[in-house]
């Protein structure tokens, strides 16, 4: 039986200045002035009017150097107002933290949330249109390791455009993307509420797990083609142990590929499929699987179809991907035998 669970999507000028007009007085004053103050009254003036027109151009006043997770060196500048993102989960993170508003573009694959999908396209995030990055004159690119070619950043980087890279490789350091990126945003104490809440929904649901005396075999599919799952040092592998479940495919590989005879080894109690295909490839997946009835899964129908956005894109949504493994791998946590 093919259990397909879709959980609840969550929602989250400057003014003209007036010219200033000095008075002409055709009479001589009846005060004299003292010259210092005049001198003093001058430079305080010139203060004023000079240090908005400073700000009001396109580059802000860097930051300073920051060194991104990739261990690079990037000048970021303070207070950035043009953003492009060049993953979904940097976009996601982004609306996550409020600061949508800064987006000036996206790749073809940030379709959440809803206003994610009318940003201007920069290509897909392992095929971005670098002329389309430079013609939006953004002043800061956020990129990913796992995704975007190393050899766009440094190209985009030649140009003078700050990139910061991201590497999620575990639950906590997609926590400190999301710190890191609402750091260059000014959006600490919003990061700092989305990682604590995340933490605190991590708390419960292990606490939930923690009475289950039994802990299922799971094999966590996340290809099609070749069958392809999720080894040891990956933030999936975390969620299906924090989840309650042994992950069959545990290894030093991040993604090990397998055939269908190498699984039968493995006997999985539980089968999950994630992808970004359309709906119609599952059920070729579902009947290849059911040509194996000698694995314990296929023979008890325990083959679940997920949303593929909670587990590919490490952003705060992860944890709805918990929450629905843990659903998965114990139901009778919620009632259900299966």
């Amino acid at each position: 039986m093919l259990r397909s669970f879709r959980p609840n999507s969550m929602k989250f000028s400057m003014g003209n200045k007036e010219p200033f007009h000095r008075k002409q007085f055709h009479q001589k004053p009846r005060v004299s002035i003292n010259i210092r103050n005049m001198k003093l009254f001058f430079h305080l003036m010139i203060f004023l009017i000079v240090i908005p027109l400073c700000h009001s151009g396109f580059s802000e006043v860097s930051a300073g150097i920051v060194t991104d997770p990739l261990g690079r060196k990037v000048n970021v500048p303070r207070n950035p107002r043009s953003i492009i993102s060049l993953a979904p989960s940097i976009t996601e993170i982004i609306f996550a933290l409020n600061r949508e508003n800064l987006l000036k573009g996206a790749t073809l694959h940030c379709d959440y949330p809803a206003g994610a999908k009318l940003l201007p396209r920069v290509g897909s995030y392992v095929g971005l249109d670098l002329e389309k990055i430079i013609s939006l004159k953004p002043d800061l690119c956020i990129a990913i390791k796992d995704g975007n070619p190393q050899h766009v950043i440094d190209r985009l980087a030649s140009f003078g455009i700050p990139v910061y890279a991201v590497d999620p490789r575990n639950i906590d350091s997609v926590m400190n993307t999301i710190l890191s990126i609402g750091g260059l945003l000014g959006a600490d104490k919003r990061a700092e509420f989305l990682v604590k809440n995340m933490r605190l929904r991590i708390r419960h649901l292990t606490e939930m797990v923690a009475a289950t005396p039994h802990k299922p075999r799971v094999f966590f599919q996340i290809g099609t083609a070749p069958v392809v799952s999720v080894g040891t040092r990956t933030y999936i592998h975390e969620l299906i142990l924090l989840a309650g479940g042994i992950n069959v495919t545990a290894g030093d590989t991040p993604y090990p590929s397998f055939s269908r005879e190498q699984l039968i080894a493995f006997s999985p109690e539980i089968i999950i499929i994630t992808s970004m295909e359309k709906s119609d490839a599952f059920e070729q997946v579902l009947a290849e699987w059911n040509k194996w009835p000698q694995i314990e899964a296929v023979r008890n129908k325990r083959i679940y179809v997920a949303d593929s956005d909670l587990f590919d894109r490490p952003s705060p949504r992860l944890i709805e991907g918990l929450e629905l493994l843990v659903r998965l791998i114990h139901p009778e946590l919620f009632g259900n035998n299966k």
